[in-house]
């Protein structure tokens, strides 16, 4: 097991990293992703994900 695969979820699939505007807004803060605007599903900003990732982090 890797550090990046410690405490996150295996099947959990991320969008596609867009190539380019537009830009999908965060779900939470409508600033813009890094997925494409065409994408269907939550898409949260990278400081939204790691807000996330933090209140989520396993402990211990």
């Amino acid at each position: 097991m890797s550090d990046s695969d410690y405490c996150t979820i295996a099947d959990a699939t991320k969008p596609p990293k867009a190539d380019g505007p537009p830009y999908a807004e965060c779900v939470l803060c409508r600033e813009p992703t890094e997925y494409p605007e065409s994408f269907k599903g939550i898409t949260l900003c990278p400081v939204c994900e790691w807000r996330e990732a933090e209140r989520t982090a396993c402990s211990g």
